[in-house]
């Protein structure tokens, strides 16, 4: 059944999740030039640090202090229990402690905090944070979108061919995958200006909400690597969906975003899709 929450609620949950964000930079940029301590996850290429872990215990104890009631999604949460995440109609906090911890191990100023909020299973939030080049994200539905409170308009680039994409290879190493990675990468070279990849799905997603590139497609990715960025680029006037032109699903670890409706529908076609499962 819907949840119910005022407006006035809603900017108070606004107001800590800036907080929460500002704190969680001030960490993340102390230990940005330090040594790190990095262990891997499903692969050699997924990293964790000390510094993930800190961030998401720190944010989440924040939040708990103030919402006790609220749900609660964290990257490393998550990847240390193995558990399948829980969608549901209440107030819930998705966290991405460092989005790009590979930069942040190699010390790559493309470094996120990223921060989303879902209410009725909707981004209603959405916060990117980053710290080192001091960009603030933010967005609210139906309020537009901002970068350091000047409000962000995708571009209006509608022929793939006069568009600069953002593509990632991922930190899956299966040979099949990344055969398949390399061969979207060939076909988005053949039919537009070129690709970036800055390393982080938050700051990507933000890179198109800004205008500085056209559209962004990725494979593996999960809900709180793009559940922020995702309002943020939609609140800047870009289109999202599933890769393969179908309804975004949030747990679906797949998404596309483009900056205008006639740039994605061109996309689909030229792609070879993945299927990287569900959170």
């Amino acid at each position: 059944m819907p949840v119910d929450v005022p407006d006035k609620e809603v900017q108070a949950i606004y107001d800590l999740a800036l907080e929460v964000a500002r704190k969680a930079g001030v960490l993340i940029r102390e230990a940005f030039v330090k040594e790190k301590s990095v262990e891997t996850k499903d692969s050699e290429a997924d990293l964790v640090t000390e510094t993930d872990q800190a961030v998401e215990k720190f944010v989440h104890d924040m939040i708990k202090a103030k919402y006790p009631d609220h749900k609660f999604i964290g990257e490393e949460t998550f990847a240390e229990t193995g558990q399948k995440c829980e969608l549901t109609d209440e107030p819930t906090w998705i966290i991405d402690p460092i989005d790009g911890t590979t930069n942040f191990v190699h010390r790559v100023q493309e470094v996120s905090f990223s921060l989303g909020v879902t209410i009725n299973k909707k981004p209603v939030i959405g916060i990117v944070y980053a710290p080192v080049k001091e960009e603030m994200f933010t967005a609210r539905l139906g309020q537009g979108a901002f970068c350091n409170d000047q409000r962000l308009k995708a571009n209006s680039i509608t022929e793939l061919k006069k568009s600069l994409g953002i593509v990632e290879g991922g930190s899956a190493r299966d040979p099949a995958v990344v055969q398949d990675k390399i061969t979207n990468i060939h076909s988005i070279l053949k039919n537009c200006h070129g690709f970036r990849a800055y390393g982080s799905c938050a700051i990507n997603l933000c890179h198109v909400a800004a205008g500085r590139g056209d559209f962004y497609v990725e494979y593996g990715v999960h809900i709180w690597d793009f559940i922020a960025g995702v309002l943020i680029a939609q609140e800047a006037g870009a289109s999202v969906c599933d890769p393969e032109g179908g309804e975004l699903s949030l747990l679906r670890r797949r998404l596309l975003c483009a900056c205008t409706p006639e740039l994605i529908v061109q996309i689909p076609p030229i792609l070879t899709h993945l299927d990287m499962g569900s959170d």
